[in-house]
């Protein structure tokens, strides 16, 4: 074969064979780059059931009157705040009413008798409380079935926990609150009340959990919609790392460390299996494998697996096993 020939062939096995090389190393590169450092924190972390609820009154009293009348005077309108005994309103009972109407059509002096004699129907509150709804305007007609007034003890917020949570929910545990329609107002409040009786739900079993907030805001009202966020379980001093930080991988939990005696100029990864506890959106506990300080590291998800390899990754490490 020609000498040229021959030169020319291994002049380009020479260049193939640095242009592979490159690529190795440039992927490498990449990769190193594609990887970011984090350190294990201490802190506090809590796990959380979260659900949404309403607002709602804790005692929601409809007042009603004893006597079929008509209303003469009202005292209160909605968002009142009454005291047991205030007087919420005045009626004259049916025969009052028709009495006076007659003698208006008399005479003053006669009208004035017996509106002293004949007196009015007062109207009291039974309880402290709020007035959520007034039903009646002045000159009405009303019977004794009528609503005339809704009173609210206290307004709660009532979270719907289907069964698969109830069993982690108890009396006592904080909660965090916040409206649909003002989501950047946020009350804490605990819980009071847990409801034996459950109703189905979209063929899931539902338990009311009743929620005191520690404050009632004045843009509060029954019948709004609540996210609520029920604390379950909290420890201070945990061990943590961000969610992302933690691979599965052959059913263990791994997270990525640097292999142990390698020169970091040309590092090396491997998985270190550890075991999680408590887990939030934005943290998870670690219990064992690790300690505070250790650094891990998590891919920032820029690398593209190549089709041709099955979708290996060539830089990434071998699982310790």
């Amino acid at each position: 074969m020609n000498k040229k020939i021959l030169a020319g062939i291994a002049a380009v096995a020479v260049t193939a064979a640095a242009f592979a090389a490159w690529r190795m190393w440039s992927g490498q590169q990449v990769q190193e780059l594609s990887l970011r450092e984090l350190e294990v924190t201490t802190g506090a972390i809590s796990e959380t059931v979260s659900t949404t609820g309403v607002v709602e009154p804790r005692n929601r009293l409809k007042i009603q009157s004893s006597i079929a009348g008509r209303v003469e005077e009202i005292m209160v309108d909605e968002g009142a705040l009454v005291a047991e005994g205030d007087r919420l309103a005045m009626l004259s009972s049916t025969e009052r009413a028709a009495l006076l109407d007659a003698a208006r059509l008399n005479d003053q002096s006669e009208q004035e008798y017996w509106e002293e004699v004949y007196k009015k129907t007062v109207i009291l509150s039974p309880i402290d409380a709020q007035v959520i709804v007034r039903s009646i305007e002045p000159g009405q007609t009303v019977t004794t079935s009528d609503s005339l007034f809704v009173l609210s003890d206290c307004l709660i917020v009532t979270a719907y926990v289907d069964e698969t949570d109830i069993g982690r929910v108890a009396e006592g545990q904080a909660a965090s609150i916040s409206l649909d329609a003002y989501p950047d107002i946020t009350v804490t409040g605990r819980i009071d009340h847990i409801h034996y009786e459950s109703h189905l739900e979209n063929n899931v079993n539902i338990y009311d959990v009743d929620i005191i907030p520690d404050t009632i805001p004045e843009v509060y009202r029954s019948g709004m919609s609540a996210t609520v966020d029920i604390v379950v379980e909290e420890k201070n001093d945990a061990l943590l790392l961000p969610p992302e930080a933690l691979q599965s991988i052959d059913g263990k939990t791994v997270v990525m460390q640097r292999s142990r005696g390698h020169d970091t100029a040309s590092p090396s990864w491997e998985y270190v299996e550890v075991t999680s506890g408590l887990q939030n959106e934005h943290a998870v506990e670690i219990v064992d494998g690790l300690e505070a300080g250790d650094h891990v590291f998590v891919e920032n998800g820029g690398f593209v697996l190549s089709e041709k390899n099955g979708g290996t990754n060539p830089f990434m490490p071998s699982r310790k096993r």
